[in-house]
């Protein structure tokens, strides 16, 4: 397999809820000491939980049968106390678990960001961005939102369930063993229903990820939509995907909403059988009435949550589908420029040695390419669509790996240097200028980030921006949109091309930086890429050929190979040939 293959392949993906468990576990005991603390306070909340239907009995036997105002009142002091205490720690176990579970879901979105700014180019090419915005955002608050309730309620619920039962056969087993009838009646009902949500709630996830996906891609677009008249279209594609996300969570919440159903009727029997078995023993003194209100309530207490984990494990089946998507991007292979190789400071000399590649395998996009650039030269690379001028650049900036043969900076191979390390040498001038909304100032800046407003300044009068810039109704405070809209394709390149004088490069890489500009900003932006080229190693792709007049080389290339190389009179006679 070869080493772009390589860094695609992911880890089996998990398919077990433990498994996922354990890892959204290993974020939680991050923070033990406040974890240990907040199951503490659940075990206090369950236990003054217990203690007020059983004060509630006491009292009926003792104090109020017999008269005794007195005694009676202090009990009553006493249930007060237990329910503001219980109050206060439910309040300390809440606060504390959404500090926790929020922190650890900060942590797992940082840690799922920075994964994806070490994953290969290819990846994102393969992927969807709104699906994979869909696994940061709604994914994570999936989670957050089940880690904020759910370990509390299975622990509350947990310690609450086995202190109602050690009460309840202490008190009487006979009715004990009447409310327990219902347990075997109510797994089967949660088994039932929670095979079926599980796969539905994954694909509920799934569907929902599509449609974020296709919404980021119809919004980017919409130029091309309104231009086509294809808004009906959209329309009816979205209603489609819109259509299965419904239909995927109309059944996932279907099918567990028939949970509470399901335990209120097995709740209200399970009453009905405990007042008709406690009834019959009061009446032949076995139980006093006392008791069998202490019993009523500790069965509501064993039944509420038996409810309320049923409807837990239906919240946590949906977390762990997010999970899932979630661990399934940090499990793909990171790239492997970014983990390897050292620092290099290149001078400019490049080599390319029987280099070929493909993007997928058995689809050969660069066949045995072979050339050399020395030091401050300029290469022109042209040829028609798909001859493999882009994908050169590509492999230049190690954006991808050759499959054969070998990339040679100053006599060392690129795959002993450090990706990151290796462009922070480059610049790069691109057809599709990428603007961030942020003021001009801050774009320019974005090439070199340590620097003064004066060098900013600068370098946009060397790339012949600072006049249009000053136009501007803020100048370089002027606030920019990430489509660059309010200025025109020219001033964006123009804007780029001083981002890269800022960086000061040594090697350049542009890529039909004048395409789709009309003739004056061309001579514009011609006169500050060649103060920008001066002195520098300059990789060039141009449509238009009288940009490349001046190139020291023009390489030729065809159907991913090299068809000539040469000066530019003689490389393109043949071209036109």
């Amino acid at each position: 397999m070869n080493k772009q293959g390589a860094n695609l392949k992911t880890k089996p993906k998990i398919t077990n809820m433990s498994g996922t468990l354990k890892r959204l576990a290993g974020y939680l005991m991050k923070r033990k000491a406040k974890l240990i603390l907040t199951m503490i306070m659940v075990a206090l909340s369950s236990v003054l939980a217990l203690a007020g239907p059983f004060i509630i009995g006491v009292s009926i036997d003792d104090y109020i049968a017999a008269g005794d105002e007195r005694g009676l009142l202090w009990l009553l002091v006493g249930l007060a106390f237990v329910y503001i205490s219980y109050s206060a720690v439910m309040f300390l176990q809440n606060y504390w678990m959404a500090d926790i579970a929020q922190k650890s879901v900060y942590e797992l979105r940082d840690d799922l960001f920075r994964h994806f700014h070490m994953l290969p180019i290819a990846f994102f090419d393969k992927r969807r961005h709104g699906e994979l915005m869909s696994r940061v955002t709604n994914d994570i608050d999936n989670i957050s939102s089940t880690l904020n309730s759910t370990i509390i309620q299975i622990g509350s619920g947990v310690l609450t369930l086995a202190g109602s039962i050690v009460v309840m056969v202490y008190l009487s087993p006979i009715l004990t063993a009447v409310t327990l009838i219902i347990i075997p009646l109510m797994f089967l009902g949660m088994k039932w229903i929670t095979s079926r949500t599980g796969p539905k709630f994954k694909e509920q996830q799934r569907h929902l990820g599509d449609l974020n996906g296709f919404i980021e891609e119809a919004i980017s677009s919409r130029h091309i939509v309104k231009m086509f008249s294809r808004e009906d279209e959209m329309i009816a594609d979205f209603m489609e995907k819109n259509g299965r996300l419904r239909e995927a969570g109309y059944l996932a919440q279907a099918y567990s909403g028939f949970i509470p159903k399901l335990m209120n009727v097995l709740n209200n029997s399970s009453f009905a059988m405990i007042a008709l078995a406690g009834g019959i023993l009061a009446l032949k003194g076995h139980a006093t009435v006392g008791t069998i209100v202490i019993f009523t309530e500790y069965a509501r207490q064993f039944t509420r949550p038996l409810n309320d984990l049923a409807n837990q494990y239906n919240t946590l089946l949906s977390a762990v589908a997010g999970a899932e998507r979630v661990f399934d991007i940090m499990d793909t292979d990171k790239a492997i420029d970014e983990s390897t190789g050292g620092h290099h400071h290149i001078l400019g000399e490049v080599v390319f040695q029987d280099v070929s590649f493909s993007y997928e395998k058995g689809k050969e996009t660069l066949s045995d390419v072979s050339f050399s650039a020395l030091k401050g030269e300029m290469i022109a690379l042209i040829g028609p669509t798909g001859s493999g001028k882009t994908t050169i650049m590509n492999l230049l900036a190690r954006f991808y790996e050759p499959d054969l043969g070998s990339i040679l900076f100053d006599g060392v191979d690129s795959r002993e240097i450090s990706g990151s390390d290796l462009r922070r040498q480059m610049g790069f001038v691109l057809q599709d200028t990428v603007l961030f909304e942020e003021t001009v100032m801050e774009n320019i800046r974005y090439g070199r980030l340590d620097a003064t407003d004066e060098e900013v300044v600068e370098a946009a009068r060397l790339a012949n921006a600072h006049a249009f810039i000053m136009k501007m109704p803020d100048g370089y405070a002027a606030k920019l949109s990430q489509d660059g809209s309010g200025i025109s394709q020219g001033q964006r390149q123009l804007i780029a091309i001083a981002r890269a004088v800022l960086a000061d490069p040594v090697l350049l890489i542009l890529d039909e930086a004048t395409s789709s500009i009309d003739t004056m900003t061309e001579l514009h932006i011609q006169e500050a890429l060649s103060r920008l080229m001066e002195g520098r190693t300059s990789f060039v792709i141009a449509h238009r050929l009288n940009t490349i007049r001046r190139a020291d080389q023009v390489i030729a290339l065809r159907e991913g190979r090299v068809e000539a190389i040469g000066t530019y009179k003689d490389v393109v006679g043949i071209e036109n040939a």
